[in-house]
């Protein structure tokens, strides 16, 4: 079997583990619904200024983008800090409680084969999480007028961003068994990566400085910007980089103590 196969393979178990259960649907719902309110709130304040502007006779940019959709994937980034970990918390975790680490350790696929099959699958169910909340910008398409290019630029802005801190995730789960540890862990370590720029506002010095360069908030800005910087995607390419492969040392130690 191919390692491509093999990875697929994984990946859609891992799919059908979280769908046969209700975690995906309760997850997707729950943030479909959180979007759905921010997204009305972030409209109902935009149509209140533009009539409180007309009202007091001043001219007002009609700027979609601006005030709807870059406050919209600023929203998600931030609600993505309670979502990955819930989808990270089970990878390793609940097959290590269940005792089913054994059996797959011991099968004839490669250590690397079942990280990126389960990270994979926990990114498409982001993916698919994602796209169902963005179902909301069609509104903006119907009635208004947006620039969708920014909006596309924006959602793999979120995409890369997620799939470094699955990555990450992914490693908190192999390191125990118990899901609840794993997910605490993973939201502590993501939300710190998010504040990291806070240091930047009031400390210059070289520490500072590379603390404020790790946060992924620094990185997802210009995404949300409609703009792509090389620097940003190495960034979250790297930090994918090296939650996988510290999950496969992890995993690589577990295989020799067991």
């Amino acid at each position: 079997m191919s390692s491509l196969a093999s990875i697929w393979n994984i990946c859609r178990k891992e799919l059908k583990s979280y769908f046969a259960s209700p975690i995906a649907y309760l997850l997707m719902a729950m943030y479909a619904i959180i979007f759905g309110f921010f997204f009305w709130n972030v409209i109902a304040y935009f149509v209140n200024a533009s009539l409180q502007a007309q009202v007091m006779g001043r001219s007002m940019p009609m700027d979609l983008n601006e005030m709807i959709v870059r406050p919209m994937l600023m929203n998600f980034s931030v609600v993505g800090l309670f979502l990955i970990p819930m989808i990270t918390m089970r990878l390793f975790a609940e097959e290590k409680r269940s005792g089913t680490i054994e059996l797959l350790l011991t099968s004839p696929v490669r250590d690397w084969e079942i990280i990126l099959g389960k990270w994979l699958a926990a990114l498409l169910l982001y993916s698919l999480t994602l796209g169902l909340c963005a179902l909301n910008f069609l509104f903006l398409f119907a009635h208004g007028n947006p620039d969708g290019k920014p909006l596309l630029v924006g959602l793999l802005g979120l995409i890369l961003q997620a799939g470094a801190l699955l990555a990450i995730g992914t490693f908190i789960s192999t390191t125990t068994k118990n899901q609840i540890i794993a997910g605490g862990v993973t939201f502590a370590v993501c939300l710190l990566l998010w504040v990291f720029e806070w240091v930047g506002g009031y400390e210059t010095a070289i520490w500072a400085q590379v603390m404020a360069y790790m946060s992924v908030i620094a990185h997802f800005e210009p995404f949300s910007k409609g703009v792509i910087d090389t620097k940003d995607v190495i960034y979250f390419a790297s930090l994918t980089y090296f939650g996988l492969f510290l999950s496969a040392r992890s995993l690589e130690s577990l295989r020799w103590r067991s």
